[in-house]
């Protein structure tokens, strides 16, 4: 069934829900000798993966089963909090019907940032991921929660068209629901009761890593894991939009090189060649260069710790990370750090950031609040569907403008040997427009 199984959710079109998107279908394709679900979800405010994890457990254990069976692992773990506590005893109750022993629970402190692959084969089998690599690289394929769900369900006959969203910050009814693929952000804010708020600002993703919208119609996408709602002025919303440029003179005239970003860096304290405080002495100094120091730019994972929790000076060294990586890869250079056989900081079990400290830094305290999962249906009229929603080339469509299509028909193929990932049509309706996203109306 292995083969079968694979192909099944390459057709699905599942890709990585935890973040960058990696089609599944290629992860699974090799083989390794340990799976590892990521149910840690560090990110503060977000609760999907945790909803997920104690409503359908047995999907979740059903898809690791097929991770497990595709690449020939001979053991499987489930990484997650321990104050998740519905979702320990939910997912131990699965475990213990499935009477499966090459499965097991790993629970996790409340720290930031727990869900990063690398942090996470890192506590739950002591492995060190060399400079420069993936999980594959120590025998490791990590998967989302969600991602397994899907899995269970694409074995089942089923394609993504679906995305649980936590929708939470400066909204009536903070909540988690389930919107069509391509909805747009303005109907899931209005399905959480909206704002009393005159003028806000969108982040879609977790507080530290997600990114601004510039439209409230831009769509939910595979990776949507939330949408918080922030006042225009919150300290968040004003950090990420600072201009690189601004913040290039903060750094230029007041870094005061006290190491502080490189010392709680989780990549460093894993042993990495990361150098915030180098980076931000060059740039300081007027350096891009392919200096050992400027290239460690290459090894950062832009998990924001240094930038919201490390500095003292409210500088932002997570953005010139960013910034130098993208400008020495526009010149040219590739990543030169291999380093394998790495250390861990003795330090590092005091360094890991706790996440209810982090919400308090962040200025999010009022904002954390349940966010009860909601199962009735949200209807749209319209979708929007990015034919790139994951690593890789975008998908190619296979209807035209005027097509009727059904929910769940097949909309974007993979380009012949290409890395990518197939699209399907969330709602039933009329395609409308075909540019880099597919637009359906509803014919209802």
């Amino acid at each position: 069934m292995g083969p079968q199984n694979l192909s099944l959710i390459r057709n699905a079109g599942i890709i990585g829900a935890g973040g960058a998107g990696f089609p599944t279908h290629v992860k699974l394709g090799g083989k390794v000798d340990f799976v590892i679900a990521n149910g840690a979800e560090c990110e503060p405010l977000l609760c999907c993966d945790r909803q997920m994890m104690e409503r359908w457990p047995e999907k979740i254990v059903d898809g690791l089963k097929i991770a497990m069976e595709l690449t020939g692992a001979h053991k499987g773990y489930i990484g997650l909090k321990k104050k998740y506590s519905i979702a320990v005893r939910e997912l131990s109750d699965a475990l213990e019907k499935e009477k499966n022993d090459r499965i097991e629970l790993f629970t996790l402190d409340n720290f930031y940032p727990a869900g990063d692959e690398q942090v996470l084969v890192y506590e739950i089998l002591h492995k060190i991921i060399p400079e420069g690599g993936i999980p594959l690289d120590v025998g490791v394929v990590v998967n989302n929660v969600g991602t397994l769900a899907q899995i269970s369900e694409a074995v089942e006959g089923k394609s993504v068209t679906q995305r649980w969203v936590t929708i939470t910050g400066a909204v009536k009814e903070p909540q988690t629901r389930r919107f069509p693929i391509g909805t747009p952000l303005s109907k899931a804010i209005e399905s959480a009761g909206g704002t009393s708020l005159n003028t806000v600002s969108v982040i879609t993703g977790g507080p530290m890593m997600g990114k601004l919208v510039s439209s409230m119609e831009d769509p939910i996408t595979k990776t949507t894991s939330g949408i918080i709602v922030l006042p225009e002025d919150h300290y968040v919303v004003r950090s990420k939009k600072r201009p690189p440029r601004i913040n290039i003179k903060y750094t230029i005239s007041a870094c005061i090189q006290c190491q502080m970003c490189t010392d709680v860096c989780p990549r460093r304290n894993l042993g990495k060649f990361v150098c915030p405080d180098k980076v931000m002495k060059g740039i300081a100094y007027g350096i891009i260069s392919e200096s050992s120091h400027m290239t460690t730019s290459f090894l950062c994972v832009e998990c924001g710790v240094c930038t919201h929790y490390g500095c003292p000076m409210g500088l932002d060294p997570c953005g010139m990370m960013g910034k130098t990586k993208k400008e020495l890869a526009a010149a040219g250079l590739n990543n030169p750090h291999d380093r394998e056989g790495l250390r861990v900081n003795e330090f590092r079990d005091y360094r890991k950031i706790p996440v209810k400290r982090l919400i308090s830094r962040l200025g999010l305290a009022e904002y954390d609040r349940d966010a009860p999962m909601n199962d009735s249906e949200v209807k749209v009229n319209r979708v929007t569907i990015p034919l790139k929603q994951h690593i890789g080339a975008p998908a190619i469509s296979v209807i035209k403008v005027g097509d009727k299509v059904e929910r769940g028909q097949i909309i974007a193929t993979i380009p012949d040997s290409a890395l990518s990932a197939n699209y399907h049509a969330s709602i039933s309706g009329i395609i409308t427009n075909i540019k880099n996203s597919i637009t359906i109306e509803s014919d209802e």
